[in-house]
């Protein structure tokens, strides 16, 4: 039987200790662990740019996968910890829409994270990652059932993120999702949604041609393209089109169509 595999996504970076207390956190319950980091660099308490990355990632692991999110602005306050099975694996997350996309996608069960017993005591309230997320998910991965940790719950958080909105004849309004490292701006205006497309609009920037490939834009041009998530993205030939537009995740974005 193939040892267990868990990942990893957070906004805590790789500076401080964080990140690497989770994993011996985990380690220490699930000594054979498979530990793959999705991200450490989501946005500091961006829950849409978090809720991206997990649903870009979670198809391409086995089942069985244990998933560890952790964007959580609200660590310690009365907002629940969760756990939702789905697409045959398991998702630890705050319960602030960070899973938004993954539960509007499959079909799932929530749990609210209720028995301590599996928490690393004592718990601190500032680092949820250490002392509830990772030894929770370490202790599914380990073959604890979800049923142990918590009774199912119906009204998980859904954040708006998940769908862009009309906002007026042939126009949506919509949000930033990711900036990657290229200066791409990842849009959640669904390529399959909007097939045709006049303009795209985000900060100061503007693009109005849709092209099937990054080298058929001029110099300089900001052009739209179906991205490999299956967003829409507004780029620039071999330059950042996130600088030029003066725009961060979550900003709001349109779309003409």
């Amino acid at each position: 039987m193939p040892p267990p595999t868990l990942t990893l996504t957070t906004d805590f970076g790789l500076a401080d200790h964080y990140a690497g207390v989770m994993k011996g956190v985990i380690l220490g319950i699930c000594p054979k662990a498979r530990i793959v980091d999705i991200s450490h660099e989501v946005t500091p308490y961006a829950i849409a740019e978090g809720g991206y990355l997990i649903a870009q990632s979670y198809r391409y692991f086995p089942r069985g996968t244990v998933h560890v999110v952790v964007v959580d602005p609200g660590v310690g306050s009365e907002r629940r910890a969760i756990v939702a099975e789905a697409a045959g694996q398991m998702f630890v997350a705050p319960d602030n829409g960070v899973l938004s996309m993954v539960l509007a996608r499959e079909k799932h069960r929530v749990r609210a994270i209720e028995n301590d017993r599996y928490f690393f005591h004592p718990v601190s309230r500032t680092f949820h990652g250490r002392d509830i997320f990772a030894p929770v998910a370490a202790h599914l991965a380990s073959g604890v059932r979800p049923a142990r940790v918590g009774k199912t719950v119906a009204d998980a958080v859904r954040a708006e993120f998940a769908a862009a909105r009309a906002s007026g004849k042939g126009t949506w309004r919509g949000t930033v999702l990711h900036v990657d490292r290229f200066g791409n701006i990842v849009t959640n205006f669904a390529s399959e949604e909007f097939p045709v497309v006049s303009q795209v609009a985000v900060g100061r920037l503007t693009a109005r041609r849709v092209v099937e490939s990054y080298d058929e834009a001029d110099s300089g041009e900001a052009v739209v393209i179906a991205g490999s998530s299956g967003y829409l993205e507004i780029s620039i030939k071999q330059a950042s089109a996130a600088r030029k537009a003066g725009c961060r995740v979550g900003d709001a974005c349109r779309i003409r169509v």
